[in-house]
């Protein structure tokens, strides 16, 4: 097995060891370094822009582990920072290969190499790998972008927002039903961002609220692709586009509980919290071109 380096990953997850995973030595019990390994999985399909749990929907199959190899080069112990590489190494007809390291800062603990079949959920026999799944693999460990973002109109874009807007405000957050349109769709500037698959993942629109003063609303974000930067590049193209044709400032009505969010795009409270749909929010602004 030849020893990877942490340079050679374009996914690394950074976790902390907790008291239940080691022994009385402190150190960790050797099982969970395959815990760990899997929990970078699932930011690696996540970096794909694929969220893990509709893999069987939209590729038409799912992942089953053949075979694990762990090597091991030293010992973690409770409370070290660990960073876990994932690297495809290889795809096949129907498996793939992937290359895992566990770093504790630049130190190499432990190696595993994995074989992951492409299979029919119902029968567990394998299958081709998709073209597209393919493509994916390739294009994330080359460093490309898996994303695309569009601007459009309510008719281009309208369909697949709405089902977002559905999914985030209605089922998640339980906000009465009505904000997946309104009047206001038909006139905004519509920010939707996508997978490779054609997944939508993130929107947000943009209005004309008086002269050179725009607002940015209706922004969601698929639950499991959160913290993923998706929601930044929506804000980033919607104000790109405000700034474009004029506009000087940007106005928004933020949940508190995302603040913190519009606070690192450079936007600042205005007023006081107040509490609408039962949710508390607060108005903030920000002028464009100014970081």
């Amino acid at each position: 097995m030849t020893l990877p380096v942490r340079s050679q990953f374009q996914l690394i997850h950074r976790l902390r060891v907790r008291w239940a995973e080691v022994d009385q030595q402190r150190i960790v019990f050797n099982p969970h370094y395959l815990m760990y390994i899997d929990t970078a999985f699932t930011e690696y399909w996540r970096a794909l822009a694929i969220p893990y749990e509709l893999i069987p929907e939209t590729l038409g199959g799912d992942l089953y582990v053949k075979k694990s190899t762990l090597q091991y080069e030293g010992s973690a112990r409770l409370d070290d920072l660990l960073d876990i590489g994932i690297q495809c190494a290889r795809i096949g007809k129907s498996s793939m290969d992937f290359q895992c390291g566990i770093f504790r800062d630049d130190r190499l603990l432990v190696t595993a190499e994995l074989v992951y079949v492409f299979a029919d959920p119902a029968t567990q026999k394998s299958k081709p790998i998709p073209d597209i799944l393919r493509e994916m693999l390739q294009a994330h460990e080359a460093g490309a972008s898996l994303i695309d973002i569009r601007l459009g109109s309510w008719a281009d874009l309208g369909g697949h927002a709405a089902t977002l807007r559905r999914e985030v405000f209605a089922n998640e957050l339980q906000i009465a039903h009505g904000l997946d349109h309104d009047a206001a769709d038909d006139m905004a500037v519509h920010a939707l961002l996508r997978n490779r698959l054609g997944t939508p993942l993130a929107t947000g629109r943009l209005v004309q609220e008086g002269p050179a003063l725009a607002r940015i609303s209706r922004v969601a974000v698929s639950r499991t692709m959160r913290s993923t930067g998706f929601g930044r590049v929506v804000m980033e193209a919607l104000m790109q586009f405000a700034a474009g044709r004029g506009d000087t400032r940007v106005v928004l009505q933020s949940q508190c509980s995302a603040e913190g969010f519009y606070t690192h795009l450079g936007f600042m409270p205005i007023g006081e919290p107040y509490v609408e749909a039962g949710v508390p929010h607060i108005d903030m602004a920000r002028r464009l071109g100014v970081a």
